[in-house]
């Protein structure tokens, strides 16, 4: 939000205008099966440290069409996409569209999505698929939107409900609408191959959701849950496999005047809502870069100045969402917990369910670390916050740690599915990659 006000503070108010703030409500992780607050998230005091808004949630049609309005008429054209593109001699670029036609310019950023046809072409692979670069997650998600009567309305913005192999979301989206998101570990398709998750048909290339399954697979977990389940129709459930990319650090953000941004670079998962986000940050870097130029001949080192900027940052971030959804999904069970209502009964001490309870005070430091670290350096200035980024390597370490000693047999990593951090950037080791992204980092130890 801070990028938008100091980009345009008549726009930033238009968006204000529609959005819900959440920030300053209770947000947190609750007990999936008892309905206890099991961790809060602090996203108030980052915010008001730094004198920035609170986090907020602005529906993705209102932003779009805001932003759109403020353009010159006629700049914004639908209806299709670019397949492939060609450098021409002596500048410029000729972008090949869907309907066959050529449309001539001198930039062209591939913004066009995680299955993106400008990436596949600079990085000579496919734009889906196993030669796609992209890698299945681990996790199927099942979202809901519906308008909802929340007996939390304007008290909770944001929970998770854990247990084991499982999480559900749910949030405030404003004006009476919810969101909700069931994340369940299961391989990539298997939604389809079910009899009982047989789509009856498809909303926007996504199959659509069935609540009776959901309630089955979230049986004997918080009543929460099962109530905004039955409230939600069928078609207003959507099902799909999430995938997101490994840093692209050894493959090319641009290509001389070809340049990429959001999802076709660097997609990620949706934990910590931050795909957008990142989008619009690449997006305000390309126009600083380039609205200092003098002469077309300086657009490529311009783009090149973009991904120096942009790398680091979005890096962090696309791994973080990835440690977000492994250690909740992987990690965490239902606390175990001493129960003395009825003579002494221990529920749930098994490994995880100690370790999930051991771990509940260290839990909000971490989030303040992360969300410290969100909040930090959105001027993409830097290439990295050490202050910032180091507490958060170090606690994520211990969290991993703990967990790792259960399977110590498959290594600390893979525990939590992941193993890819040593291999992250895009089949390169973690020595190559810390030395690629040496020279960012040249001048801030």
């Amino acid at each position: 939000m801070m990028n938008l006000l100091n980009m345009d503070a008549e726009m930033y108010q238009q968006i204000e205008a529609k959005a819900t703030f959440t920030g300053n409500l209770t947000n947190g992780i609750k007990d999936g099966i008892r309905n206890e607050w099991y961790a809060m998230f602090d996203l108030k005091s980052p915010a008001q440290e730094r004198n920035m808004p609170f986090t907020c949630v602005v529906e993705r049609p209102d932003l779009q069409e805001i932003m759109v309005a403020g353009l010159p008429e006629g700049t914004v054209q639908n209806g299709a996409g670019v397949t492939s593109y060609k450098q021409v001699e002596g500048g410029g670029i000729l972008a090949k569209l869907e309907n066959g036609e050529e449309v001539p310019g001198d930039v062209l950023v591939g913004a066009d999505g995680i299955w993106s046809s400008v990436r596949a072409q600079m990085h000579d692979n496919d734009p889906k698929g196993n030669n796609s670069g992209a890698t299945y997650s681990g996790y199927t998600v099942y979202a809901g939107e519906l308008y909802y009567n929340s007996f939390d309305n304007g008290e909770v913005g944001y929970k998770v409900y854990i247990g084991p192999n499982q999480y559900f979301v749910v949030t405030d989206i404003g004006k009476g609408r919810y969101q909700w998101y069931a994340f369940l570990a299961k391989p990539e398709g298997s939604a389809q191959s079910e009899a009982s998750l047989k789509p009856a048909f498809e909303v926007d290339g996504c199959a659509s959701g069935n609540p009776a399954y959901l309630r089955e697979v979230f049986d004997d977990w918080s009543e929460d849950i099962h109530h905004i389940i039955r409230a939600t129709r069928d078609d207003e459930i959507q099902q799909r496999d999430l995938f997101d990319r490994p840093p692209s650090v050894q493959k090319p953000w641009t290509d001389g005047q070809v340049a990429l941004l959001g999802d076709a670079i660097h997609a990620m998962m949706p934990n910590l809502g931050q795909g957008g986000c990142q989008a619009m940050e690449d997006a305000i870097v390309i126009s600083e870069e380039l609205s200092t130029l003098k002469s077309r001949s300086e657009i490529s080192a311009a783009l090149d100045s973009y991904r120096n900027r942009r790398l680091v940052r979005s890096a962090a971030i696309q791994g973080l969402s990835r440690f977000a959804s492994d250690i909740i999904i992987r990690g965490f069970d239902t606390p175990a917990k001493i129960n003395t209502e009825d003579g002494l009964k221990l529920e749930n001490f098994g490994y995880f369910g100690i370790v999930t309870r051991l771990l509940q005070p260290i839990l909000p430091i971490f989030f303040k670390v992360q969300f410290t670290f969100l909040y930090n350096d959105w001027r993409n200035q830097f290439a990295f916050d050490l202050g910032a980024g180091l507490p958060i390597l170090g606690l994520g370490l211990v969290v991993l740690l703990v967990f790792s000693a259960a399977t110590s047999e498959v290594g600390v990593l893979s525990t939590l599915g992941l193993e890819g951090l040593l291999t992250s950037a895009e089949g390169s080791s973690i020595v190559e990659t810390v030395n690629a992204v040496a020279p960012e980092l040249d001048g801030l130890l």
